[in-house]
């Protein structure tokens, strides 16, 4: 076995974990309520491999009586519950301190340094949701030319402008700068541009965002596959989260069929060592506009093209889907969920229906991808490979 093809379900969780008390996500249950409040959820392909069958899952997921891959949950031992955190744990690297967080927007000063660093004024330092601050404050910008600063719940410093006012690589260039001033206590997971296009009431975010994220802490099992001359492809916003370490090849997309459409084309290649997919519309789109009728319809589009992605794996290929956290829609929140995330595995090497149960630690999966493949690395986790590869 010399490759592995994984896919993160961008915030696709399975249930609040026990310390979701202390986030205010107590009830959350991303994928539970999506299948019992969406008006004609069917994911037949994904219940075929089992993630009905996961321990604590919702009652309104159908099970399989015979799954046909590898199945169980993975509880998040670092601190938080946003992208950056979740996939670095995936990859192997536990966080004993969260990112920091700004609940009443940037401090007066680091807007300052900010605006003479990029010698502009700015606009907005709000806590808010990107779609609304955008009409909100969008016919500001286009007049002054101002960039609009925006935050979360989650530890992110975004900046949104006109693609018309603030050219896409300007934009960048001001967002590398901000990233490089961004450290320490002010060190928030991402800096995220956020470019938008149209006219006054009818401001509409662009597929060109782009994250500019801190470097990983430590070595991660992206590195050690690197480091054995094999290939690790990033797909989606993969190098932005591992700001490039670690990754031999990228490619960007514009949407979750775009994201799976390429990660099959990659898979039609003739490369070794892990393509690493992250799909990002469940949680950009939907989790976060608490849409759940958009949130189940890309499910059910990923679960119809989920026989393309396993018709077309080679013998030795395994294939693992999971997520980094969750985003129920269906709570008034529109922030990100701690919540326990699936882990499905297949292949023709893997065993069928076999519960590897809860996994205390993502990172779990990282250490399981360098065992299949062979490489020693010193990460964090307890590899699984051993419970589901046949004999």
């Amino acid at each position: 076995m010399n490759r592995v093809v994984l896919i993160v379900l961008d915030s696709l969780g399975i249930g609040y974990l026990p310390d979701a008390y202390k986030y205010g996500d107590e009830g959350s249950d991303t994928l539970g309520n999506i299948a019992k409040y969406h008006s004609n959820f069917r994911i037949d392909n994904l219940v075929e491999l089992g993630i009905g069958n996961i321990d604590g899952i919702s009652k309104y997921v159908k099970k399989s009586s015979n799954p046909k891959g590898a199945y169980g949950r993975a509880e998040e031992a670092s601190y938080g519950k946003d992208t950056t955190t979740g996939h670095w744990e995936i990859a192997g690297l536990k966080l004993t301190e969260p990112f920091p967080t700004f609940p009443n927007a940037f401090p007066d000063e680091l807007i300052k340094k900010i605006e003479d660093a990029i010698d502009v004024k700015t606009i907005g330092n709000e806590v808010a949701s990107g779609t609304e601050i955008i009409n909100r404050l969008g016919d500001l910008h286009v007049k002054t030319g101002k960039p609009i600063i925006y935050t979360s719940a989650d530890s992110v410093l975004q900046i949104a402008a006109h693609e018309d006012v603030i050219k896409l690589e300007k934009l960048y260039e001001i967002c590398g700068i901000v990233r490089d001033i961004m450290k320490g206590p002010y060190g928030v997971g991402r800096i995220i541009a956020r470019p938008f296009v149209g006219k006054s009431g009818e401001y509409k975010r662009t597929p060109n965002r782009k994250d500019f994220s801190l470097k990983p802490i430590g070595k991660t099992m992206l590195d050690y596959i690197k480091e054995c001359n094999m290939d690790v492809i990033a797909v989606g916003k993969i190098e932005n989260i591992f700001a490039s370490q670690g990754i031999t090849h990228s490619a960007h997309t514009e949407s979750n069929l775009d994201g799976i459409n390429k990660t099959i084309q990659f898979i039609n290649e003739n490369n070794k060592g892990l393509i690493f997919t992250n799909l990002v519309d469940f949680d950009m789109l939907y989790g976060h506009r608490n849409d759940v009728e958009g949130y189940g319809d890309a499910i059910m589009e990923f679960d119809r093209m989920l026989p393309n992605i396993i018709s077309t794996l080679k013998d030795e290929d395994i294939l693992i889907i999971t997520a980094d956290h969750g985003c129920d829609p269906s709570t008034p929140s529109t922030d990100h969920s701690r919540e326990y995330v699936p882990i499905l595995i297949y292949g023709r090497n893997i065993k069928n229906n076999v519960n590897i149960g809860t996994r205390n630690c993502f990172c779990d999966l990282g250490a399981t991808i360098l065992d299949i493949l062979n490489i020693k690395g010193n990460i964090e986790g307890l590899s699984f490979k051993s419970l589901i590869i046949k004999e």
